[in-house]
């Protein structure tokens, strides 16, 4: 498949990318001295940088690989996933970024109990927090195992136990600064291999894309440029679902909720998320010359030869257009892409285990600094372990149902709560807790259910497993019912100070300031004649 120097100069490229984030993570352990700083960098992140990271951490390597090889190999089809995910930072923008900056501290669970003041609020929290990210991790780890052993001929496992074991060290050693920066320098990386491929390939039809869609119709056929007809109702319930589970999910994906969080205020919030969407749409937009070229220059028969679902056609292209040492760059930036994201979901899952169940539900918020800091360090270690270990078995598995999971849960689970968290006044704790519970067994029992795991036994009947347009509307309906239904009502919880008054909240969402900021800013007002 590759030559003998490709894989030469690949090692190479990889070695220099694990020397420079190694790099990045000692000179990160020289500011990770504090619980503020291993969760969220003190806050400090400028709003260019965290668009940047955003970007670094939500460009998976199936965005990268994934998409560049459907596109490939399917044409349109596999174009319209782009499209839903960046549609879906758009809800990020507008509904969750700035009151989660608002509200929150240090983990999703923070925004919630900012309002809500009982310990059920933040475990049911963080178990969707660390469900979420495991389902995730597990997927990065499957895939990229496969795909160091596609690349370099490294067994998967070692593969996996060495991926494992460089995110241990760069969140116990350098915390999200150091996985800040890991992932700022993989988002520059992966837009100039991107941009490189794609100027290549342009290159060939006088830069214009128009003569590349008519070279695709000529050579692969008209359907590679339109959508297919969906087969059935079946069919287009199920695209439906799976674009839900995309353009909601991201707004409950933890470890991109975080990133809003290393940030000084809510402006800066703001700011990140336009940098973030300009990276990520143009990288999506150049998406269809990357996979039409490859499907013209490398050939759908050899993409489908080195993996049947497509995921080298990046560097395959990279090796048939530049030779060894782009093959070499773009299997670099793959390898950069997949530490980068693991690095953020582990930090994701341990702060919802250390900060929210140690700290806050165990130990009831009275653990010193240093305490919270060393439980946050055994967690990253214990979460990477779990990991790995439930990754290892996993070899050539179906992983799709993972993803599938990962961004149905945070629909389903965590999007209902929050919106309604900061929406609506009647909402309580029964409400939300159903809520999170509803929607996590939900999605998950459906996709259990669905032919990715039980193939033609299948009792629930999309193909693609996401379950998104039934646990949805699921999650929102428990949270409706066990308001109104259970427990005490949002006017009892606050008599009792299990609540925050609803205003208080809906102006801190907003703005950002407390009743102590408020009344602080009236004594320093001058009064006026």
């Amino acid at each position: 498949m590759f030559g003998l120097s490709d894989y030469a100069t690949a090692i190479i490229f990889f070695v220099l990318i694990i020397l420079l984030t190694l790099g990045i993570t000692a000179y990160a352990s020289m500011q990770n001295k504090s619980t503020s700083d291993h969760y969220v960098a003190g806050g400090k992140i400028k709003g260019w940088q965290n668009g940047l990271a955003i970007a670094g951490d939500y460009l998976s390597a199936a965005s990268f690989l994934g998409i560049a090889g459907a596109i490939a190999l399917q044409g349109f089809a596999g174009f319209y996933l782009s499209i839903g995910f960046l549609v879906a930072f758009l809800v990020v923008l507008l509904l969750v970024a700035e009151p989660l900056r608002n509200l929150g501290k240090y983990t999703l669970a923070d925004m919630l109990t900012a309002r809500f003041n009982m310990s059920s609020i933040r475990s049911a929290a963080a178990v969707s927090t660390i469900a979420i990210s495991m389902f995730y991790m597990i997927a990065q780890l499957v895939g990229a195992g496969a795909l160091i052993q596609l690349l370099l001929g490294i067994p998967y496992a070692y593969s996996v136990i060495g991926i494992g074991i460089l995110m241990t060290i760069y969140i116990v050693v350098g915390g999200m600064v150091a996985t800040t920066y890991i992932q700022i320098i993989k988002a520059v990386l992966l837009i100039a291999g991107s941009v490189v491929l794609v100027l290549i390939v342009l290159a060939n039809y006088s830069f214009n894309p128009f003569a590349l869609f008519n070279a695709v119709e000529s050579e692969i056929g008209s359907t590679a440029l339109h959508p297919p007809a969906p087969s059935s109702i079946t069919a287009s319930l199920d695209v439906i679902s799976l674009n839900i589970a995309l353009v909601l999910g991201t707004a409950g994906l933890p470890h991109i909720l975080i990133r809003f969080l290393t940030v000084p205020d809510a402006k800066t919030a703001r700011s990140s998320i336009v940098w973030s969407t300009w990276i990520i749409g143009l990288f999506y937009l150049i998406t269809p010359v990357l996979g039409y070229g490859a499907a013209l220059f490398v050939g759908q028969d050899a993409i489908r030869a080195a993996s049947p679902e497509g995921n080298l056609a990046a560097p395959q292209l990279a090796s048939t257009l530049g030779g060894p040492i782009l093959f070499a760059f773009v299997s670099a930036v793959a390898f950069a892409t997949i530490i980068a994201v693991v690095s953020g979901l582990v930090l994701a899952a341990s702060s919802a285990f250390a900060h929210d169940f140690y700290t806050n539900v165990i130990r009831n918020g009275e653990a010193s600094d240093s305490e919270q800091f060393r439980a946050a360090r055994i967690a990253a270690i214990g979460i990477s372990v779990a990991a790995i270990v439930l990754a290892l078995p996993l070899q050539g598995a179906n992983v799709a149902f993972l993803v599938a999971l990962a961004f149905a849960v945070a629909a389903s689970a965590n999007v209902p709560v929050i919106l309604l968290t900061i929406f609506w006044r009647r909402f309580n704790s029964t409400g939300a807790v159903a809520g999170m519970i509803v929607g996590l067994v939900s999605s998950v029992g459906l996709v259990i259910l669905s032919p990715l795991v039980l193939g033609e036994a299948a009792i629930f009947p999309f193909e693609r497993g996401s379950p998104a347009l039934i646990s949805v509307p699921l999650g929102f309906l428990a949270c409706y019912l066990g308001t109104v239904l259970g427990g005490r009502g949002a006017e009892r919880e606050r008599e009792q100070g299990l609540q925050i008054d609803y205003d208080e909240i809906y102006v801190r969402s907003l703005t950002g300031l407390r009743p102590e900021d408020i009344d602080q800013e009236t004594v320093q007002r001058p009064t006026g004649h």
